[in-house]
């Protein structure tokens, strides 16, 4: 630590530290655009100018760049001197010169960080009267919208676009005094984390086109905090509605998950709750709509009369609600609604997270890694927050160079230089090509069983008790010792696995790495395919087929399936099967897909936006998310529709349902401390959803009545449907805003960290359920090595970011984004086929249950044997992975049909 004085005022911060980075997390306010805590100094703006005493003889001093310099003990600064203040003034003052006059009409105004430092510099008056410099705008696709002449060159775009998330097709082009920052030609902008761009630049440059769609000014979204419920990372977000519409979701900052960032899903991904497709009237035989009161009764008289009714949970609903269903039906009669090979693995995962003696790490741990092995995932599309810290923790080897020659690791331009000197090993081995390829130092593709085998020779190199695959290759021995030799001399090395391929012997072939590897830091983590995924697999069920078996068999007769749509669970035929047989359906859920159509009782849940709950992030996290506005009646939360009905309970609140959980379960008993609950107040007063500046409110309704009506009332959480209550000294998990005077911008949150890009005051939301203790013994089954059958091909799912979830489906944006459909071949196969890309293809399953014809795709990093496949579009759910089909160049007739359809 080192003591430092400021304008008089004497303090101890971090050594080392930037100076800038140092006042900022004394709550002192010096302006600053091109600084980011995640990325760094640059020293591009010249706008945080201080000046800095050589010792206290010293009445002059010098203009220094706080950003650029380091924090040294007895260090004497002055912000406000009357020389830094004229120099930041006539700094910002030639920044504008060239940025227009559009605050009204920018759709930054209100939360622009240029606004609030201009304010802060006390620049109010524009002298300059010439022309401005002007730039012709680009289309960068249907998540970003671009307007060049706000730019002031601070750089960040591009330091985020392409050193941070690792995407070149951003770029800074110049001539004379002239720079732009875009593509070299319109397009959408391939990152998948382009939505960053939004709230990294100070100006309003990067917007976000969703938004623009339906766009409402910042001071009037009502907003609550909540979880990205695309995937199972848990990101933290910021949903902001109007007039009963979601118009955006923004990163809230999470010291150890997300960060400062959302990938483009988790951003744009929100549309399914503005869809058209929107379940919003309880409906019998999906065509008569009835009343919320008649749905209530028809349930009870369903489950009065049936035979044993059974349940099926579902992992994107919360534990209350899955609780709710298991605690309706009995837990013998719940099952837990997921596939059948995905339920395996999660059963396994649970038990090394327990069991196995492996920390699973946050994503902020993630980024401290120094070598780290992935194991048949690519990630960026499975889990892509991971993937942007897996990128950081790429880095962490010129770091530790940088460390040596005394180079801080802010000063970013210096730490990037020596990355060409300094790799961190990083091993990726997967079915084919990830986009995380160019951050490794080797790959390896392959199919489930070689990545399990090469897993398990790792294993055996860095422990020779531990089992080793008989018969592998010399390549595949030598690449297994190089990535033992790697793990072995690393200090925190990571293992990353998941369920995306399928493979059980995979995540063994991790654990067994993990528990080879002799320090006490080495970590775990595994990606999972929804929101609460591993929460519901905690919970426990039966598989899905038991569930099939009991209605089939007669053992029960009728089912409540809960936000579960089971055609992406099981082949379409073993559905249609079981929904068919079944004497009653009832389906709880908010988006119509193929199971609500079979339902005899539709009942409309409100979305993450409307509703409340908890969810298990994919490293044992429970976090709570709030509703963001009330659902408009008929439409009630799962965990109501199901509470209601229940005979002599008293869970009528959701505090009730979440004290239950946690009584029922051991692993559940800490969930209670998530967040505080519905009866927290400061002060006696609720927590304001709406900012202080919320405007139009009587407005809303002016053409059904004139006057203001009341505002609802919410009785299951701490806030309020108003922009009255109490904002002081909220606890981080029930932050709805991030604001603080003359910060109105995202970068308010330094306002509410310990330290700048460190952990929230008070702690950051969200409770770990558990820490793994003990051991397990090694795994022993290890798979013989993959043989391709003549004529035979086995389906792999590949995941996309865009085309494997989902609830963002019906998100128009990301709609645009979707992958083709298509099929995936080895160059080899493709030959032996005789087809090239875009020929169609016939896929005969050898049951006969499926015959499709799809475009195909030569993937030149696919094995021989395998045929790849989009999850998660509908033309996949008639598909049974587990199953080897036939593959033929489709007919010359349905080529041209093909065509002409397309």
């Amino acid at each position: 630590m080192a003591g430092i004085e400021i304008d008089g005022c004497s303090y101890v911060v971090e050594d080392g530290n930037n100076l800038l980075s140092a006042c900022l997390s004394l709550g002192l306010d010096l302006p600053y655009f091109c600084w980011h805590p995640a990325m760094g100094s640059a020293g591009a703006c010249r706008q945080c100018a201080v000046i800095q005493y050589k010792d206290a003889e010293d009445k002059h001093g010098r203009l220094v760049m706080a950003c650029m310099t380091p924090v040294t003990d007895a260090m004497r600064i002055s912000l406000a001197t009357d020389q830094a203040r004229q120099f930041r003034s006539d700094n910002i003052e030639l920044l504008m010169t060239n940025h227009p006059h559009d605050c009204p009409v920018c759709e930054e105004g209100g939360e622009c960080h240029l606004q609030d430092m201009t304010v802060m510099t006390g620049h109010t008056f524009r002298r300059y009267r010439g022309l401005k410099r002007t730039h012709n705008n680009q289309n960068l696709g249907p998540f970003i919208n671009h307007e060049m002449n706000r730019c002031i060159a601070c750089y960040r775009c591009v330091r985020f676009y392409n050193d941070y998330a690792g995407s070149d097709d951003l770029q800074v082009f110049g001539i004379h005094n002239n720079v732009y920052f875009g593509r070299f030609e319109d397009g959408a902008l391939e990152s998948e984390f382009s939505g960053n761009l939004v709230e990294v630049c100070p100006t309003g440059v990067f917007t976000d086109k969703t938004f623009s769609a339906h766009y409402s000014r910042k001071w009037d979204l009502q907003t609550a905090p909540s979880i990205c419920v695309h995937c199972s990372l848990g990101c933290n977000i910021a949903p902001g509605e109007h007039y009963g519409k979601l118009r955006r979701v923004i990163n809230r900052y999470h010291g150890e998950v997300n960060g400062y960032f959302l990938c483009d899903r988790g951003r744009f991904g929100y549309g399914f709750v503005n869809s058209p497709e929107r379940i919003l009237t309880p409906r019998i035989k999906s065509q008569t709509e009835i009343t919320a009161d008649a749905a209530g009764s028809h349930f009870r008289q369903l489950l009065k009369t049936a035979k044993s009714p059974i349940g099926i949970g579902s992992p994107r609903s919360s534990l209350e609600a899955n609780f709710a269903l298991r605690t309706l039906v009995g837990e013998e009669n719940f099952f837990l609604g997921l596939e059948d090979t995905e339920h395996t693995l999660l059963n396994t995962i649970i038990e090394l997270m327990r069991k196995g003696g492996i920390h699973s790490p946050s994503l902020r741990e993630v980024e401290q890694a120094d070598a780290i092995l992935i194991l048949g995932e690519d990630v960026t599309h499975s889990a892509p927050r991971l993937a942007l810290s897996l990128r950081q923790a790429a880095r962490n080897a010129s770091f530790e160079l940088a460390h040596t020659m005394h180079i801080l690791p802010w000063q970013d331009a210096a730490v990037r230089n020596l990355e060409s000197q300094a790799l961190t090993p990083v091993f990726i081995a997967s079915l084919c090509a990830t986009r995380l390829d160019d951050a490794a130092t080797n790959t390896y593709r392959g199919s489930p069983e070689d990545i399990a085998r090469l897993g398990f020779a790792v294993a055996h190199y860095l422990d020779d008790s531990a089992p080793a695959p008989s018969a592998l290759p010399d390549i595949e021995q030598s690449l297994a010792l190089t990535i033992a030799n790697s793990l072995k001399q690393a200090k925190r090395p990571l293992i990353v696995s998941g369920t995306s391929c399928s493979s059980l012997a995979v995540i063994k072939a991790a654990y067994n790495v993990a528990k080879a590897l002799p320090g006490p830091d080495t970590h775990l983590t595994f990606t999972m395919p929804e929101c609460n995924s591993l929460g519901l697999a905690i919970m426990g069920g039966k598989p899905l087929q038991h569930a099939f078996e009991a209605i089939n068999k007669g053992l029960a007769d009728t089912v409540v399936i809960l936000e579960n749509d089971l055609y992406r669970r099981a082949p379409g035929q073993h559905v249609d099967l079981f929904l068919n047989t079944a004497r009653h359906v009832l389906v709880i859920d908010s988006l119509a897909n193929k199971t609500a159509q079979k339902a005899e009782l539709l009942l409309p849940s409100a979305t993450f936006a409307e509703s409340e709950g908890t969810l298990v992030n994919n490293e044992g996290r429970a976090q709570r998310y709030f509703p963001v506005y009330p659902a408009m009646e008929p439409v009630h939360a799962s965990w109501q529709w199901l509470t209601n009905i229940m005979e002599n309970t008293q869970w009528r609140h959701h505090d009730d349902l979440t004290d239950a959980c946690a009584g029922a379960f051991p692993d559940f008993a800490a969930i209670i401390q998530a967040a505080p609950g519905a009866d927290y107040s400061i002060k006696g007063s609720k927590i304001p959803r709406q900012p202080h500046r919320y405007s139009g409110r009587t407005a809303m309704h002016a053409n059904i009545k004139v006057s203001e009506p009341a505002r609802p009332h919410d009785r299951e959480t701490p806030f309020s449907f108003s922009m009255e209550g109490a904002m002081a000294e909220v606890p981080p998990a029930l932050l709805p805003v991030i604001w603080a005077p003359g910060w109105n911008s995202n970068q308010a949150i330094n306002k509410f960290q310990e330290e700048t890009g460190g952990h929230l005051r008070d702690g950051d939301p969200g409770v770990r359920l558990f820490e793994a203790s003990g051991t397990l013994p090694w795994f022993n089954d290890i798979p013989p090595a993959f043989k391709p059958e003549q004529g035979l091909w086995r389906i792999m799912p590949l995941p996309n970011i865009f085309g494997t979830e989902e609830l963002s489906w019906h998100s128009p944006p990301v709609a645009e984004r979707l992958p083709n459909f298509c099929a995936f071949v080895n160059p080899l196969d493709a030959e032996a086929l005789g087809v090239n890309s875009g020929d169609q293809i016939e896929i005969s399953s050898l049951s006969g249950a499926f015959i499709l014809n799809i475009p195909v795709e030569i993937e030149h990093t696919l094995s021989s044997g395998l045929l790849g496949i989009t999850t998660g579009r509908p033309e996949f759910q008639s598909m049974n992975i587990r199953e080897r089909v036939t593959l033929r160049k489709a007919s010359p007739q349905l080529q041209d049909n093909s065509e002409s359809q397309l």
